[in-house]
């Protein structure tokens, strides 16, 4: 399901459904608190689950609301994109350093996340031209230094 696309709208006091997000207010399992759930529609998980505060009465939720309902969507989003970059970070590295002839160059490593077939693909790049240098398949796990692109411009080994 597209979270862009206009669902059934829900304003309840416990569970608000809109703009492609469900908010709902839950018992908190860890003590005597409340939590509420952010999960955007049609996953099974949820984005963010964080604390909600506590009513007047001091045992019930205080109920969601539009302000309430617009920062939750805005940390949930932000989640996503920390984990997003995350991933990004952890498949593809990037390293800038001078050959023994003087020349600057960039090196990247991008991971393949491929469970059958791991492996990555290293690329040298001259940055003053942008002539690709060298590049080959490696190891998903090449270490990626200065000296190690040294010997891969070398010999093509990283």
């Amino acid at each position: 399901m597209d979270p862009t696309e206009d669902t059934e709208e829900t304003s309840d006091p416990r569970c608000w459904k809109k703009a492609g997000w469900i908010a709902c207010v839950v018992k908190n399992e860890n003590d005597d608190g409340w939590a509420v759930t952010m999960t955007r529609a049609g996953e099974t998980e949820p984005s963010l689950v964080t604390p909600w505060t506590m009513g007047r009465d001091k045992k019930s939720p205080k109920p969601l609301d539009h302000y309430g309902f617009t920062v939750l969507v805005k940390g949930a989003l932000e989640v996503m994109r920390r984990h997003e970059q995350a991933a990004r970070a952890r498949l593809h590295r990037e390293i800038t350093c001078t050959l023994e002839a003087g020349q600057r160059v960039r090196a990247t490593l991008d991971i393949a996340a491929d469970e059958d077939d791991p492996h990555a693909i290293v690329t040298v790049v001259l940055l003053d031209s942008d002539e690709v240098l060298r590049s080959a398949r490696t190891r998903p796990d090449a270490k990626l230094d200065e000296r190690g692109v040294r010997r891969f411009v070398r010999s093509g080994e990283l």
